[in-house]
Formats: structure tokens, C-alpha cells, sequence
């Protein structure tokens, strides 16, 4: 899977049925050895969506759960926000 077609999905907490933010506003972090996606960042927005600055969130790879059309449905741990 590319990245262009995670862009624009958005994140999904099952745990709390809550909307976390949108792939494409969010940064990854990638293993630069193998290519791998490791985790997502999610920014902290202020009103109007302006950019704090500081990321927020922090999405490990192996905790989601499902990629959808539209959505991508994760399960975080508990240390991961």
C-alpha cells in the first residue's frame, strides 16, 4: 500500500469511538533501513485548524486494526496517547 492511498482516511480509536485525525495531516515515522511505516504522528490543531507545532498522538503501525475505504480503525495501547 502507498502512502497517496492513506492519504485522506481518517483515524478511528475503536476503544473510545473516537476520531483521532486525517492520514495526510499526520506525519510517519519510517525505518529508514527497511521502508517501513513504524508509527503515526498526529499534530495538535488549534481553531481553524492551525498547526500547534507538537505532535499530539503517536499511532504505532501494529496497532491498527483495519484499513477501510474511508477509515483506518486502530486499537491503541495505552501508553500510545
Amino acid at each position: 500500500m502507498r502512502f497517496k492511498d492513506l492519504s485522506g482516511k481518517e483515524l478511528i480509536d475503536v476503544t473510545k469511538g473516537s476520531r483521532l485525525g486525517v492520514l495526510g495531516q499526520s506525519d510517519l515515522d519510517v525505518d529508514t533501513k527497511t521502508g517501513k511505516i513504524e508509527s503515526i504522528l498526529i499534530p495538535d490543531y488549534k481553531w481553524f485548524g492551525v498547526k500547534k507545532g507538537e505532535m499530539q498522538d503517536k499511532i504505532y503501525w501494529s496497532e491498527i486494526e483495519t484499513i477501510g475505504d474511508d477509515i483506518v480503525v486502530v486499537k491503541p495501547s495505552q501508553d500510545s496517547y
